[in-house]
């Protein structure tokens, strides 16, 4: 009998993946922080966030992170920016299982991506990266989605790839660590200067060309790091930057859309391309190539209260002229 799959993290995304899998047969144990969420999620089968969803029969909710020790893959639907945190916090509990980060970022602190946080606070561990274009709400709904699984030990990575996958969750296997997590940190940066220039009315035409360069500037950085360019052609790049850029369901496009327009965003909301602009933009000034990130340096600008939007898009257009 396979092992029940654990997931930390009962947010939109957490629960999404634990409704998801449910309905693929396994058994799932969700935890969260709050007792007293737990305790509602358990008599009402119903997620806070994800308003039309019912949690199946075999997801077990609990607020005891001991619960979910017997599980062989445990993942972590964490914000990024407080996955160290949580690690050192919980790394007595998490030992050697296989840990699979759901965040997509650079941690602002340390300016590392998820995995290395993973490597070094749980070192038995198994770290890897679940990471593709994907919204909780078409997840909780049974639509199909397709997503990366990055991880350098082949065994683990194609037994939790068997584990994941079904009707609803097509995984992919990649061992390129680096790129998937580089494609899924740098897509949301580029997803808020899209929605900024939606906001300001620059048009469709200005979104597809921030995005092509924006592309080109995911693949010129990650591949600097040593990422692959053929892995951010794929899922955890391309297609999480199509989908990031081009929908509301995007917290980091909206993000990007009320500063456009000259709104204040939502501030309840965690847009993890803010601090990742700025993390990746003091990466880049580390290895002294901060002009290779042109769009990146402004959001970075923009989200601070450096520049205003139209000084920021101004900066863009006036650059030197260039082959493509």
């Amino acid at each position: 009998m396979t092992a029940s799959i654990g997931i930390i993290g009962a947010g939109a995304f957490g629960a999404a993946l634990a409704i998801a899998l449910a309905r693929q047969g396994r058994d799932v144990r969700l935890w969260a922080r709050d007792a007293a969420l737990v305790d509602q999620m358990a008599q009402t089968r119903t997620v806070r966030r994800l308003p039309e969803a019912v949690l199946p029969k075999n997801v077990s909710i609990t607020a005891d992170l001991a619960a979910l020790s017997d599980s062989r893959t445990i993942l972590l639907s964490v914000p990024m920016q407080a996955l160290g945190a949580f690690l050192a916090q919980h790394s007595a509990v998490l030992t050697d299982q296989r840990l699979v980060a759901c965040c997509k970022g650079m941690d602002l602190t340390t300016r590392q991506g998820p995995t290395a946080l993973i490597a070094q606070a749980c070192p038995d561990a198994t770290p890897m990266i679940l990471t593709g274009p994907s919204f909780a709400a078409d997840i909780a709904k049974g639509q199909a989605t397709a997503l990366t699984l990055a991880c350098a030990d082949d065994v683990a990575r194609k037994q939790t790839q068997e584990d994941l996958s079904g009707q609803i969750l097509r995984i992919y296997r990649n061992t390129d660590v680096i790129g998937a997590e580089l494609g899924g940190a740098l897509k949301n940066v580029i997803a808020i200067a899209a929605g900024i220039v939606v906001g300001a009315g620059l048009g469709e035409s200005a979104r597809a060309a921030l995005m092509t360069r924006g592309f080109a500037e995911m693949v010129r950085f990650a591949t600097r790091l040593g990422a692959k360019p053929e892995t951010l052609m794929g899922l955890s790049g391309f297609g999480d930057l199509v989908l990031t850029c081009t929908s509301d369901q995007s917290r980091n496009f909206r993000h990007g859309l009320a500063l456009g327009r000259g709104e204040s965003p939502d501030a309840t909301q965690t847009v993890e391309g803010v601090a990742t602009a700025q993390a990746i933009l003091q990466r880049a000034m580390q290895l002294g190539v901060p002009d290779e990130i042109p769009v990146t340096a402004m959001v970075t600008r923009v989200t601070t209260g450096q520049i205003a939007v139209y000084d920021a898009i101004h900066a863009l257009m006036s650059r030197p002229l260039k082959e493509e």
